[in-house]
């Protein structure tokens, strides 16, 4: 594959495994808990190097998780006690965050990891950090990665898909047939802290919040199926990594700053021309409705 195929081809796998995750936290009122964890599991990526002396997949992957739940341990367990969710989430957010950059100044510059290359990444150098077995060149490393989260993503998904949705629009009635609300809520936790980590290379922590939120936020205002809105998101994800690349290109800016506004520009859209809850859907049918209005007054 070319080069350009790589980053298309990483970009929509980012796109799709965070807009899929995204969409659920959109729908359970959790967004902002993602750009939490998306923080967060910085601290569990070093912790990991700490351990293991190594940058590999996996290690970060189990400690990202970690920490993943941690965070949301933290914020259920200060949000039970009176403090209110969004200041229990700032507060979680900012102390794990703050150690894991103080923790990272122990590693030194002989290693590919600081906070620049954590918040921001970059996904034009990704498709040259590739997977050698045996001498033999298998694609880069973070298609991988991203290909294997997706995968345990939509694996657990499927499996638990109804109790998924059921705890998401209505958590009493699933704690009332017995389904395992705190578990799927972990559950989820992880999933977001695996497809955090794992985009990191591409699109670094900070960007990797507008594939979570803003796809989910787009597809919410498309459809009111639950399934429909899952895929809507991910098929938005990778649209927005392609119009990125191509506002990349052609401006000669930051690939993955451009994907990130990209969402931004196909949610404006949305907003403005959705036909059930766009704003000028929504302003024709207020002028069909005066327009009724003033016929049976007359």
């Amino acid at each position: 594959m070319s080069y350009d195929a790589w980053i298309l081809l990483i970009g929509s796998l980012v796109g799709i495994t965070c807009g899929v995750t995204g969409a659920i936290l959109v729908l359970r009122k959790m967004a902002m808990i993602a750009d939490a964890i998306s923080h967060t599991v910085l601290l569990g990526i070093v912790l990991a190097f700490f351990v293991t002396q190594s940058l590999n997949g996996l290690p970060m992957l189990i400690g990202a998780a970690i920490v993943g739940v941690l965070t949301a341990v933290m914020v259920q367990a200060l949000d039970s006690s009176g403090v209110q969710s969004d200041a229990a989430i700032g507060v979680v957010f900012t102390s794990l965050f703050a150690l894991g950059v103080v923790l990272i100044s122990f590693i030194g510059d002989n290693v590919h990891l600081d906070v620049n290359h954590a918040l921001m990444g970059e996904i034009a150098f990704t498709p040259w950090d590739t997977l050698i077995i045996n001498g033999n060149s298998y694609g880069p490393v973070a298609v991988w990665m991203l290909g294997g989260v997706l995968l345990f993503n939509l694996t657990l998904i499927l499996l638990f898909y109804k109790e998924i949705k059921i705890s998401t629009f209505d958590p009493a009635m699933a704690i009332s047939i017995g389904v395992p609300v705190m578990f799927i809520h972990y559950m989820l936790m992880t999933m977001v802290s695996f497809s955090t980590v794992a985009s990191f290379d591409s699109v670094g922590a900070i960007l990797v919040v507008a594939m979570l939120i803003v796809p989910g936020a787009t597809a919410y205002l498309l459809t009111d199926r639950f399934g429909m809105m899952l895929i809507l998101s991910g098929g938005i994800g990778a649209l927005s990594a392609f119009l990125g690349y191509g506002m990349a290109l052609t401006f000669n800016v930051s690939i993955s700053g451009s994907m990130a506004v990209a969402t931004g520009l196909i949610f404006t859209a949305t907003f403005m021309l959705s036909p059930k809850h766009g704003m000028v859907a929504k302003w024709l049918r207020r002028k069909q409705l005066q327009q009724e209005q003033q016929k049976v007054s007359a």
